[in-house]
């Protein structure tokens, strides 16, 4: 009987530490960095506080955002691709969930290691600048990951960033100003994505098609033309520009479908690579789409991901 109960207890023992073993391996896996040693331009603001909205532990949404993160996803089996996504929400909250660690899981399932940017939002309490804040967090997640491409076993020029509603506004402008010194970085990469994934963006400031709360919350009240020209990533594009894939509803009446529109044109003038779907119904904000025409972009960005050897 003794032997039997010292089998029994030497099993447990042996299954908890193969159980912690895999939780820890998941754990080096799956993790959330801070993306800066110091953050360029801080303004202290000890009562600006981040405001989590969670949901069983899980974070759905979030704003207030100080300290900027990368989430890290690795798939089971990588196939050296990376991107980054940058959820949206207007410039005021971050869609984290929707537009973030699901995005990621379903770009792991395609083999892609995936990494979503907790992004600070545009704001006068906690940065000198507030229209480069965004930018200095984009432009030094696309470095990090290029730098640290081995770690992960990364190609370093296949590094895209994907952005969603103002999250695409982040990552066109992280694709039409990576050349913009707007911090001192450590590391000597490039900050230009491979490529990127536009999915419902706000693109341009422009009064007629912009979407007026990002505007306002990234350029303030009365910006001027010199600044809304800037931010109109439309006509920031030149031949250097990545190649895009976009998508978009007709039905879109929050971001009208204008702006993805008339970043395609602007590619194909520079003889830029693009690909874009405009889906008939579809409205805002669908993520990995739910209904109607919307729910088959996965399929068809798959499909754009492979043609460009980004997967197999």
């Amino acid at each position: 009987m003794k032997t039997i109960k010292k089998h029994f207890l030497k099993k447990i023992a042996l299954s908890f530490l193969l159980y912690s073993a895999v939780t820890i391996d998941l754990n080096a896996q799956n993790q959330t960095i801070p993306l800066w040693n110091k953050i360029p331009d801080e303004i202290k603001a000890p009562d600006y506080k981040e405001k989590p909205d969670l949901k069983d532990g899980n974070l759905q949404s979030t704003s207030l955002v100080s300290i900027p993160t990368l989430s890290i996803h690795v798939p089971k089996e990588g196939n050296k691709t990376a991107v980054i996504i940058c959820p949206g929400g207007g410039y005021t909250h971050l869609a984290f969930d929707k537009e973030g660690t699901k995005i990621a899981q379903w770009l792991n399932s395609l083999g892609i290691t995936a990494f979503v940017l907790k992004y600070r939002l545009p704001s006068d309490l906690i940065m000198k600048n507030k229209n480069i804040g965004p930018l200095q967090d984009a432009q030094e997640a696309i470095r990090y990951v290029r730098q640290n491409a081995a770690k992960w076993n990364l190609d370093p020029n296949k590094i895209g960033i994907m952005g969603f509603s103002a999250g695409g506004h982040l990552a066109s402008t992280a694709s039409t100003h990576y050349e913009d010194k707007v911090y001192e970085s450590t590391y000597k990469v490039s900050a230009r994505p491979d490529f990127s994934l536009l999915i419902y963006p706000v693109i341009s400031m422009q009064n007629d098609i912009t979407h007026k709360g990002s505007q306002i919350n990234l350029l303030g009240e009365k910006p001027s033309q010199e600044l809304l020209d800037f931010y109109s990533n439309e006509k920031q594009v030149n031949a250097k520009t990545p190649p895009a894939f976009l998508i978009h509803a007709t039905d879109d009446t929050v971001v009208i479908p204008e702006n993805s529109i008339n970043y395609y044109l602007a590619l194909k003038k520079n003889g830029v690579g693009a690909e874009m779907h405009i889906y008939e119904k579809g409205g805002h904000g669908f993520g990995l789409g739910v209904k109607d025409t919307s729910q088959f972009w996965t399929k068809h960005c798959q499909e754009w991901l492979k043609t460009h050897n980004y997967i197999h």
